[in-house]
């Protein structure tokens, strides 16, 4: 197992004081959504507890719980593997997501507050300014940021709450085209914007819509592409 991207992450130890078991399962966690650790990659336990500085079985716990959640397979006989989304997945995943920040689109456009809307657009600055220095990683904070932003413009906290529970596998999803949807996906952003500054709930409805659907795509034409 190439060990740089735990090095780069960790600086080589868990930090302390956040509790053990806790430090182990959000880096490994953040490796695998940043696809540090891509779909499919062999997690191997005494490695991982090396790398980190720890012993094995806060490892064991934490692959154990990723499993619960559907990042890890566990495999009988052969150990832990990064899950690989299929198609169906990243299909209901992306849905979700847009039906969601729709709504929050639309209901940020009827929300009367300029001081939300300002912040949007210092959040789609940071985004512009981190596509153009091309940080990938940068990009897909400021993506999950502008979007987590746009859902509490909305003034709904059951539509933040239900965003909250699937931002990291949008985050999951959106790391391998994050790149390739560029600045493209920015100017997007810019027109939803325009669209809630200016109250317009049924076209900021409409360009949400369209923008989830284009990075819907773009996921399928790049991820689910024949080898």
């Amino acid at each position: 197992m190439t060990t740089q991207p735990l090095k780069a992450a960790l600086g080589g130890r868990v930090q302390r004081p956040v509790p053990l078991r806790e430090a182990v399962y959000e880096t490994i966690l953040n490796l695998i959504i940043t696809r540090e650790f891509p779909p499919g990659r062999h997690l191997v336990e005494s490695e991982l507890a090396e790398q980190l500085g720890v012993s094995r079985q806060p490892v064991r716990e934490a692959l154990q719980r990723l499993s619960n959640e559907g990042w890890v397979d566990l495999r009988p006989g052969y150990g832990a593997f990064v899950h690989t989304p299929t198609e169906s997945e990243a299909d209901q995943l992306l849905a979700v997501r847009s039906v969601l920040e729709t709504e929050s689109a639309r209901l940020a456009a009827r929300q009367p507050h300029h001081e939300r809307t300002g912040h949007l657009r210092d959040l789609w600055r940071a985004g512009v300014a981190a596509v153009e220095a091309g940080d990938v990683d940068r990009v897909v904070t400021a993506n999950a940021d502008f979007h987590r932003g746009v859902i509490e413009a909305s003034g709904n906290r059951v539509l933040a709450e239900l965003a909250a529970q699937v931002d990291r596998r949008v985050r999951w999803y959106y790391a391998p085209i994050a790149r390739s949807r560029g600045m493209a996906s920015w100017h997007e952003h810019a027109g939803i914007i325009d669209a809630i500054a200016e109250g317009d709930e049924a076209e900021a409805a409409r360009l949400m819509s369209e923008h989830t659907e284009r990075t819907r795509l773009t996921y399928h034409a790049q991820i689910d592409r024949p080898a």
